[in-house]
């Protein structure tokens, strides 16, 4: 199974995402669970130690490995380089597990007045290409607000794209956005879940079945908030939530026949 999750900042897209590679892990499953987002907060959605998430080194940052990897001086826009990196030791080599999870970091694409830093960019690209094409574990990645990392051979191998919103007009622009530019590469499977519901946005829910597929509106969580303040994974401290996104699971491999 394959999920990529994205939505715009502070709508709850991490904890979701560090909370299904609990339940996958807990299920009997090897988990690899990819921080694509510049904001990295997958490690302690996860539940794990402040101390070891602050050792992960993010891809992007490891100068002598691009280098290695690419033929390229990393920060150049190197005329020539290696399109299609060796990548398939990364993986084990650089991810740091805890709870039979899995994180590797993928780190930002600096951007300087030339543009894109095209070595940095191509092994990040290969690397995610080579986790959805050929890992036989689960996948799941924590993007951004968009599709930065993801190409069109890379899109073959997404099972699902979840796209998290919360109860807003902004939230709901972001998500047509990614919807659009995830057609554009060849993502189908495009599910929405709606987070941090009050009663007051049962009209939101139903409204938003009608243009996107709506698998789940979960509610403002007052045990996922103290989990945060106590820095605690909610698999560790929200049961309920976890039950939620379970549920989500289910409709997920049901769709993607995955099940």
């Amino acid at each position: 199974m394959k999920i990529a999750i994205t939505g715009k900042g502070g709508v709850g897209k991490t904890t979701i995402a560090g909370t299904l590679a609990r339940i996958f892990a807990d299920r009997g499953m090897m988990v690899y669970a990819v921080d694509a987002d510049p904001d990295a907060n997958l490690a302690s959605a996860i539940g794990i130690e402040p101390e070891a998430a602050a050792a992960i080194i993010p891809i992007s940052e490891l100068g002598e490995l691009i280098r290695e990897r690419t033929g390229a001086e990393p920060g150049s826009s190197a005329p020539v380089f290696r399109m299609n990196p060796k990548v398939d030791d990364i993986p084990e080599r650089f991810s740091t597990e805890a709870h039979g999870v899995r994180l590797l970091r993928l780190g930002t694409v600096k951007k300087g007045g030339g543009g894109c830093v095209c070595p940095e960019s191509a092994l990040l690209k290969a690397l995610l290409s080579h986790l959805m094409l050929n890992e036989r574990e689960v996948v799941l990645v924590d993007m951004e607000a968009g599709i930065e990392h993801l190409g069109r051979a890379t899109a073959r191998g997404v099972d699902a794209m979840l796209v998290v919103v919360e109860p807003g007009r902004r939230s709901i622009q972001t998500a047509e956005a990614i919807t659009r530019l995830a057609g554009e590469i060849g993502i189908t499977n495009i599910m929405l879940v709606v987070n941090k519901v009050t009663p007051a946005d049962a009209g939101f829910c139903t409204d938003l079945n009608q243009g996107f597929e709506v698998i789940g509106c979960l509610p403002l969580s007052e045990d996922v908030r103290q989990a945060d303040l106590n820095g605690l994974a909610p698999f560790d401290a929200a049961p309920e939530y976890v039950k939620l996104v379970a549920g989500l699971l289910e409709k997920i491999e049901s769709s993607s026949g995955k099940k």
